[in-house]
């Protein structure tokens, strides 16, 4: 081999038509971009807040309070066996946070790093998967409120625990489908940004967080589950008030498969528009 070949070896040509296993490595191959463009997020989200973290707290114990005294006091509507009704609220409002969080975060992010895109190639799907680290700091931090209230109550929970992390693999999983596919949406179509505010703001009372998903009639269950979120609240409580909170079965898998079919479908169609994205941009 002579002295040119071996030198080309060292050679990496990047070019955004690439095949999809090149690109899934490419991806790797700029996981320290992951890592700046994460680092960086987290730091605009609280260098220039007056309490910092404190929001990550503040915000899910106060939409706690409002549902358990709306749903729980004044509606009335049942708890799930002889779970806290606070418990059980927050128990859902944990994923659903992740899940709002991821929406509202990435569908923009393309959008704000325009800047960037436009100057050089990187696999821009880097770019909306950078913002779940957010997401996930602000998750971990609400696991500290759960169980303080786990401690208040009393209301351990059983051998299920051991499960809760898979659940909070198919929570993100469920908010990085729609993410994806709106953070390519969005590059074309600006105004869609403001539909997402809109869907996470409505996806919060007509998705199970507070109230029980037992509630709703059996006939209409497995309609129900067609919001993925149904599927994965429901993991949630199974795992943190055991036999108080029984899964659904039939309509946990239909959640399951609406949410790997979400994921295909976006990263399909964001592979599919990225191409332009620096044209567009």
């Amino acid at each position: 081999m002579s002295t040119t070949d071996r030198d080309s070896s060292h050679y990496l040509v990047l070019e955004a038509g690439r095949a999809d296993r090149q690109y899934w490595l490419d991806i790797w191959r700029y996981r320290e971009l992951f890592f700046i463009l994460a680092w960086r997020d987290v730091a605009v989200r609280y260098k220039q807040t007056v309490i910092g973290l404190v929001w990550a707290f503040v915000r899910p114990f106060m939409t706690m309070v409002v549902f358990t005294v709306v749903f729980g006091k004044l509606a009335k509507l049942p708890t799930e066996g002889t779970a806290p009704y606070a418990v059980m609220v927050f128990s859902a409002l944990l994923p659903w946070t992740l899940f709002a969080s991821i929406l509202n975060e990435a569908s923009s992010s393309v959008v704000s790093n325009g800047n960037l895109i436009s100057k050089v190639y990187f696999p821009r799907m880097i770019v909306p998967l950078s913002t779940v680290v957010v997401a996930l700091i602000d998750f971990f931090v609400s696991l500290v409120i759960l169980a303080g209230l786990i401690l208040w109550y009393g209301a351990y929970p059983g051998w299920q625990i051991v499960f809760l992390p898979l659940f909070v693999l198919m929570a993100l999983l469920a908010g990085i489908g729609p993410a994806v596919w709106a953070a390519g949406i969005i590059v074309k179509y600006r105004d869609f940004r403001f539909i997402i505010p809109f869907v996470t703001q409505i996806g919060l009372y007509v998705s199970p967080v507070g109230f029980s998903s037992q509630i709703v009639p059996p006939e209409w269950q497995l309609l129900y589950s067609i919001n993925p979120m149904v599927g994965v609240i429901d993991g949630f409580r199974w795992c943190i008030l055991g036999g108080d909170s029984p899964i659904y079965w039939p309509g946990f898998l239909i959640s399951l498969v609406v949410i790997v079919g979400m994921l295909v479908f976006a990263i399909h169609t964001f592979r599919r528009t990225e191409r332009s994205f620096a044209d567009i941009i």
